[in-house]
C-alpha cells in the first residue's frame, strides 16, 4: 500500500475515537452515573435500598455495579468479535452493527425517567457492550494502516482527536445545562437530552470511517461453515495459544490490571464530585470538559515523552503519577478547587498512557490474528473495566466513604505497574514476527 493511501485510511480510522467519544465522556464519565444514581434513589424502598432481582443494593452503588456487569459480558462477547472479524473479509461492515447498535441504545436513554432505572440499566449494558465490540474491531485495523514505525504517532492521534471529539460533544452538553432554565427545561430533561445527543454524535461521525477504511482478506483464515461454533473454538485456541506468547500475556495482564483503574476513575469521577462534593451538574460539565482537552494535548505530549525515554518507560512514568494523584485525591480533594486540580493532572496522563499502551500491545500480536488478541484487550480499554468498579461498589456499600472506595483503586495500577516492569519488548516482538513467519 502507498504512503498516500495509508494515510488516507489513517485520517478515516482517527474518525471513530471523535465519534464514539461522545460515549465516553458523556454518558460514561458524565451523566449516566449520576443519572442512573437519581432515578434508582427515587425507586428506593423506605429502608433506602432498591431490589435489584431480589438482591438489596445501596442506590449509590448501583453504577458501579452496572459497569461491572456490562464487562462481565463483554468477557464472553468481546472475544467472540475479534474471532469473526479476523475471519471475515467485511470487518468494516462489522464495525459499523457494532457502531450503531451501542448509538441506537444510547439515543434510547432519552426514554428513562421517573423511577426506571432497570430500562435505564438493561440499555446501558447493550451500549457499553457493544462500544467495547466496536472498539475491538477499530483496534485491528491499526496494523494494517500503519507500519511498525508510525504506531506510536498513529495511535496518539487516534486518542488525540477522540479527546477532542469528546470535548466538543462536552462543550456543547455544557450549553445546554446552562440555557436549560431559559428554555423551560429541568436538570433532568436537559440530562436525557443530552444522553441521547451523545448516540447522535457517535452514529453521526462513524460514517467517516466507514467511508475511508478498506475491507481485507483474512490472513490466512478461510471463513468457516459454521462460523458460531468457529468462534468459539477460535476463542479456546487463543486463550491456550497465549502461553506461545509469554510477553504478549505479561503486557495483556499488565494492561488488564491498571487500565481496570483508569476506566474506574473515568466512569467514576462525575458520581464522586456530584454525591461527594455537592458539585452542581454544570460545574462538573466543566471539569470534564477541562480534561478532554489537556487530554489532547496530554497524548500528543506522551508521543514526544516517548520518542525521549521509550515507550514502555512512558507507560510507567504515567502509572507513577496516576498512583500519585489518587492518593491526594484521597486525602486533599475537598473542594470543587480541588476537584478541578485532581481532573487536570488526571488529563495530562490519561491519553498518553492509554495511547501508548494500546501501541506497546500492537507490537506483540501475530500478523492477521489483530482482532483476536484486541478482543482480549479491549476486555478493560475505553469505557470497560470490572473489577476495580466492584471493588469501589462494595467498598462503598460496606463503608459509605466515597475516599476508601477511590484508595483501593491504588491496588491495580500498583500491581499493573509490577507486572509491567518485568516486560520485554523486544522479545515479545521477536516472538509475534516468528509466528508470522511461520504463518
Amino acid at each position: 500500500m502507498s504512503a498516500d493511501a495509508r494515510r488516507g485510511e489513517q485520517h478515516g480510522w482517527y474518525f471513530y475515537d471523535f465519534a464514539n467519544s461522545a460515549f465516553a465522556t458523556t454518558v460514561l464519565t458524565l451523566l449516566f452515573g449520576p443519572y442512573i444514581v437519581g432515578v434508582a434513589k427515587a425507586a428506593a424502598g423506605a429502608d433506602g435500598l432498591i431490589r435489584l432481582f431480589g438482591v438489596p443494593v445501596e442506590p449509590r452503588s448501583l453504577w458501579s455495579y452496572l459497569v461491572a456487569a456490562s464487562v462481565m459480558l463483554q468477557v464472553i462477547v468481546l472475544p467472540v468479535v475479534g474471532a469473526v472479524a479476523d475471519t471475515s473479509a467485511r470487518k468494516k461492515r462489522l464495525l459499523g452493527v457494532c457502531a450503531y447498535t451501542g448509538s441506537a441504545a444510547t439515543i434510547a436513554m432519552f426514554l428513562v425517567s421517573g423511577s426506571a432505572y432497570l430500562i435505564g440499566a438493561g440499555l446501558f449494558l447493550i451500549a457499553n457492550v457493544a462500544f467495547g465490540a466496536s472498539m475491538v474491531v477499530y483496534n485491528s485495523f491499526l496494523p494494517d494502516i500503519a507500519t511498525p514505525e508510525e504506531r506510536d504517532a498513529v495511535s496518539s492521534k487516534g486518542w488525540a482527536l477522540g479527546y477532542l471529539g469528546g470535548g466538543i460533544a462536552l462543550a456543547l452538553n455544557l450549553v445546554l445545562f446552562a440555557k436549560a432554565p431559559a428554555l423551560g427545561l429541568s436538570e433532568s430533561m436537559a440530562a436525557r437530552v443530552n444522553l441521547a445527543s451523545a448516540g447522535l454524535w457517535w452514529a453521526g461521525f462513524s460514517v467517516i470511517p466507514l467511508l475511508r477504511l478498506r475491507n481485507r482478506p483474512p490472513l490466512g483464515h478461510r471463513p468457516p461453515d459454521n462460523r458460531v461454533r468457529a468462534t468459539f473454538a477460535q476463542l479456546l485456541r487463543t486463550l491456550r495459544g497465549l502461553r506461545a506468547y509469554p510477553e504478549t500475556l505479561t503486557m495483556l495482564i499488565a494492561y488488564l490490571l491498571y487500565n481496570d483503574a483508569v476506566q474506574a476513575v473515568i466512569a467514576l469521577a462525575g458520581q464522586f464530585g456530584h454525591d461527594e462534593l455537592k458539585m452542581p451538574m454544570s460545574t462538573l460539565a466543566l471539569a470534564i470538559l477541562m480534561v478532554q482537552f489537556v487530554a489532547f494535548g496530554g497524548a500528543l505530549a506522551f508521543n514526544q515523552v516517548s520518542r525521549v525515554l521509550g515507550t514502555k518507560p512512558a507507560v510507567i512514568t504515567g502509572l507513577l503519577i496516576w498512583t500519585a494523584t489518587l492518593v491526594g485525591i484521597y486525602s486533599s480533594v475537598r473542594t470543587t478547587a480541588h476537584f478541578f486540580i485532581a481532573a487536570a493532572v488526571i488529563g495530562v496522563v490519561l491519553g498518553g498512557t492509554q495511547a501508548l499502551s494500546r501501541s506497546l500491545f500492537s507490537q506483540m500480536i501475530p500478523k492477521g490474528r489483530e482482532a483476536e488478541y484486541f478482543s482480549l484487550y479491549e476486555i478493560s480499554d475505553k469505557g470497560t473495566s470490572w473489577l476495580a468498579p466492584l471493588f469501589f461498589g462494595l467498598a462503598l456499600q460496606f463503608t459509605g466513604s466515597y475516599r476508601l472506595a477511590i484508595l483501593s483503586l491504588i491496588v491495580f495500577f500498583l500491581a499493573g505497574l509490577i507486572v509491567l516492569v518485568r516486560l520485554d519488548v523486544q522479545r515479545g516482538s521477536a516472538e509475534a514476527a516468528r509466528a508470522a513467519q511461520a504463518a
